[in-house]
């Protein structure tokens, strides 16, 4: 089977497309044929050396979500020949086939496409894990949202929502805040002008933040008493020199949070949860209008898997980028 091979560590010009044995299917598994595989920043990252993928996943075939149909299975009822699925795995997800534990995949919702559910997994559960999980949004919750034109952003802007919370956005670009607005933000900021501490006139009862460091002190400030940091990532750096008093003084919750290192048993649960809570309600056959879509940015040919890499690097996106066999 074709897959796409990191050569080695560097620039977009060490992927390459060649040839890999087919996984086998162990019991309890199956085998999916891909049709379509997210592409997320830490596909970049690993791709620069810096980010290995677990122990048990593919070292050199990135991908950490994808879409396609059951083509195998063995030792389970869960799902048969020809189910369209998808899921969230540690790596090996931009290959023609991968092999998934049963129980770990994801019915595609009807009137979705494989590009539109290869966009689903990652961000929707990240999302989902942090503000229902870890956040433990409630109704009238006003949640602040780092980069909302981002993956996770669009699908954290959509739950936050349809939770019945106030949704608070920051963005570099205008135009992505606007964009937003369809997708449940409320109150956009530009922090190309200004920054979020100084715009908020209210405090917020959750924040979700990639950016790390830098904001760290800054997010600590804006949160109303009890708030609860949900860190997500540290795209600006993992080092802070904050005042940590707002901390003791609010009684405040900074909680990390990360999918890839989760154990599959932690992995089977957040499934099941969101199987039951979310994923109903991505249906369009229910309504066309349905609470949660994915957000495309552009989808690629597998072989032009370099050139989607450097769309991405260019932080112009607002979605997802998929690649597609």
């Amino acid at each position: 089977m074709k897959a796409a091979i990191y050569t080695g560590a560097g620039g977009p010009e060490v992927i390459s497309i060649g040839d890999v044995p087919k996984p086998e299917v162990k019991p309890g598994y199956i085998r999916v044929r891909v049709r379509a595989a997210g592409l997320n920043r830490a596909d970049l990252i690993q791709r620069l050396g810096h980010y290995p993928a677990p122990p048990g996943w593919p070292a050199d075939i990135p991908g950490m979500e994808y879409a396609g149909e059951v083509e195998a299975i063995r030792d389970t009822r869960r799902w048969k020949v020809g189910d369209r699925v998808m899921g969230l795995v540690g790596g090996g997800a931009q290959a023609e086939m991968l092999t998934v534990h049963a129980d770990e995949a994801l019915a595609v919702p009807e009137g979705l496409s494989f590009a539109e559910a290869a966009a689903i997994p990652e961000v929707f559960l990240t999302a989902y894990d942090a503000l229902v999980t870890r956040g433990r949004v409630r109704p009238g919750d006003r949640v602040l949202i780092h980069a909302v034109g981002s993956g996770v952003g669009t699908a954290a802007s959509q739950i936050a929502k349809h939770l019945g919370a106030t949704v608070i956005g920051t963005s570099r670009s205008a135009d992505k805040l606007a964009r937003a607005l369809v997708y449940g933000l409320d109150v956009g900021i530009d922090t190309s002008k200004t920054s979020f501490r100084e715009a908020l006139t209210e405090p917020v009862n959750v924040v979700l933040d990639a950016i790390g460091g830098p904001a760290f002190g800054d997010n600590l400030a804006v949160l109303a008493p009890e708030g609860r940091l949900v860190l997500l990532g540290f795209l600006a750096g993992s080092r802070t020199t904050a005042d940590l008093g707002p901390m003791v003084r609010k009684r405040l919750e900074v909680i990390g949070t990360a999918m890839r290192v989760r154990t599959l048993e932690e992995r089977k649960a957040l499934i099941a949860d969101f199987a039951q809570r979310m994923l109903p309600l991505f249906d369009r056959r229910i309504d066309q209008a349905a609470p949660l879509r994915p957000v495309l940015h552009a989808t690629y040919p597998m072989t032009r898997l370099a050139e989607a890499h450097q769309v991405m690097e260019s932080n112009e996106t607002f979605g997802k980028i998929v690649a597609e066999w």
